[in-house]
């Protein structure tokens, strides 16, 4: 494919390196395969995000919106449910979760970063009151939310005998956290 001017070229790149860590990793990825996926010139990419960590950077901030717009739409707050939103948003953007949580990969200093992270955090440990007013609880339930998540998408459950992962992080949050209404 011979490169040309792209209408919208900061958001082709981004879906370019979604598609690339879905199936390469973050690690994998490149500016010049980026170009080649998104149909733009080499320097199309390095114009927009200047390197390969400016392009995870705008990929983790773009996925902590998504994650706090996926949490916002639970209403409630409900820690429970927050959970699985959280564990249902892990499987639904696996290159996004992939990129978030690994500041090697990006700019955590980033304030686009800081404030789409700082929103999600927000609504993450909101949930948590229902448990505990200290914060150690918030912490406690994003571990698990977290932990079941990585399990889940790294295919290290028997999950023959799991149903799908909302009901199995629903009955999970529900063992260690059975006074939650």
């Amino acid at each position: 494919m011979s490169p040309y001017h792209h209408g919208d070229l900061r958001r082709a790149v981004l879906d370019a390196a979604v598609a690339a860590v879905a199936e390469q990793g973050p690690a994998g990825i490149s500016l010049r395969d980026l170009a080649r996926r998104a149909g733009v010139s080499h320097a199309g990419p390095v114009h927009h995000f200047g390197d390969k960590a400016g392009v995870l950077t705008a990929l983790a901030a773009e996925g902590f919106d998504l994650l706090a717009d996926a949490l916002s739409a639970e209403g409630d707050r409900d820690f429970v449910e927050v959970g699985v939103a959280y564990v249902r948003f892990a499987i639904e953007h696996r290159a996004h979760f992939e990129v978030m949580f690994r500041p090697e990969l990006h700019r955590r200093d980033d304030p686009a970063l800081a404030a789409a992270r700082d929103r999600a955090g927000l609504l993450l440990t909101s949930g948590a009151s229902s448990v505990s007013d200290d914060g150690m609880a918030g912490v406690a339930a994003w571990s698990l939310m977290h932990g079941f998540a990585n399990l889940w998408l790294t295919g290290a459950l028997r999950t023959e005998h799991l149903e799908d992962p909302d009901t199995a992080a629903r009955a999970i949050a529900r063992i260690l956290f059975p006074a939650v209404p």
